[in-house]
């Protein structure tokens, strides 16, 4: 299976065996078919011909001598420290993977009755140069019954647009200023050093009947805004991630309890999500700040077995205690490296439990939002 022709292995069921076999001769390519083995439970690999056992080895020490090459070269390009995490998880043999525990419904509609309303309020979609999540956030505030407008920068810094029309705003992912001036620094530093700007979004924050998001390149900006925002002074910026490479996966996360309207009703669930960002690791002006801050985390990474983690790569970027996102106390105002936009609903997911419906668990984020407007 190792040379130049066309082949695969396929895992199937047992039970499955006789119609993929059924399936390749209707095909013309049953005489290419062959069982080769099973699975066992032992981790190990056994080698069998004609009946004797001709080799044994431990599953995770071939996989190791596989990935010598691969590791080496990892550990010269990226941190080897990160290199080494992720070369030990092969031994963890009863590692349960990726899983999710959910503890709500995420099919129960609650915002059915404000979208029968016909009332849709309005949320600016906030973009910058280089910012590409626009359309996922778009499409996710919608679908929880939110008239989503496209409002760019620039439209602000000209005086074409105001935030004073909008209930929210969702500041979204991507890479503005293609992250020169580091995470998010370009896009905050085009509203903090503009006159119009800084008034337009200091008074939007000021509102009590204001709420924002902010994802990935929109979490760097807002919490290099923290000055203008009511209770953020704790939260920290965002630098290099430790692994020192952009780290694009599904990694598992837990809802912390938090005063955040948008995870109301969610906390202690723990979910797949996308991240994909490369500077997402969270850094705390002081260890006093991040004492205090501490209420008011709002996602944290986890390991497969729901503990708290700073491991690679189940942490993708190294932020200490596994902090994900953070709320202020007033819970208005959130963000958050993970794209729960990007996976509200299940078919947008590479893996997720079976049963769940069209709607994934992170859609009531925004249909928490939506609720909370009324």
């Amino acid at each position: 299976l190792f040379n130049e022709e066309l082949g695969a292995v396929v895992q199937v069921r047992a039970d499955d065996l006789q119609i993929v076999r059924e399936a390749f001769t209707d095909a013309g390519l049953g005489a290419c078919v062959h069982e080769i083995g099973v699975i066992n439970q032992e981790g190990n690999l056994r080698v069998f011909e004609r009946g004797e056992e001709i080799l044994t080895a431990a599953g995770p020490a071939l996989q190791k001598h596989w990935t010598t090459v691969s590791h080496a070269i990892q550990k010269l390009r990226d941190n080897p420290a990160c290199a080494d995490e992720e070369l030990a998880r092969i031994d963890d043999l009863a590692d349960p993977g990726l899983n999710a525990h959910v503890e709500f419904d995420p099919s129960d509609d609650i915002v059915a009755p404000f979208i029968a309303s016909g009332v849709r309020p309005r949320i600016a979609i906030l973009r910058e140069q280089g910012v590409n999540g626009q359309v996922e956030m778009a499409a996710a505030f919608d679908r929880a019954g939110f008239d989503a407008v496209d409002v760019h920068m620039s439209d602000i810094l000209a005086g074409r647009t105001s935030l004073v029309g909008f209930r929210g705003f969702a500041a979204c992912g991507g890479f503005s200023y293609g992250d020169v001036l580091g995470a998010g620094e370009g896009w905050a530093k085009s509203i903090l050093f503009n006159s119009r700007a800084r008034d337009e979004f200091e008074t939007f924050f000021a509102r009590g009947d204001s709420f924002a998001l902010g994802v990935c390149n929109g979490c760097q900006m807002m919490s290099n805004l923290h000055d203008l925002i009511p209770g953020a002074k704790d939260w920290p910026h965002f630098v290099r991630n430790a692994s020192e490479q952009f780290e694009a996966r599904l990694t598992m996360v837990e809802v912390a309890p938090s005063p955040s309207l948008f995870l109301q009703g969610m906390s202690g669930s723990r979910m797949p999500v996308v991240v994909s960002h490369g500077e997402g690791r969270a850094e705390f002006a002081s260890p006093s700040t991040r004492r205090a801050a501490r209420p008011l985390y709002a996602l944290t990474y986890v390991d497969n077995r729901g503990a708290v983690t700073e491991a690679y790569p189940m942490n993708p970027n190294g932020s200490p205690e596994g902090v994900a996102g953070l709320t202020t106390a007033d819970g208005r105002f959130t963000i958050m490296m993970p794209h729960p936009e990007r996976v509200f609903r299940t078919a947008q997911l590479s893996w997720h439990p079976e049963g769940w419906g069209e709607d994934s668990p992170w859609l009531r984020m925004f249909r928490n939002a939506r609720r909370w407007v009324g």
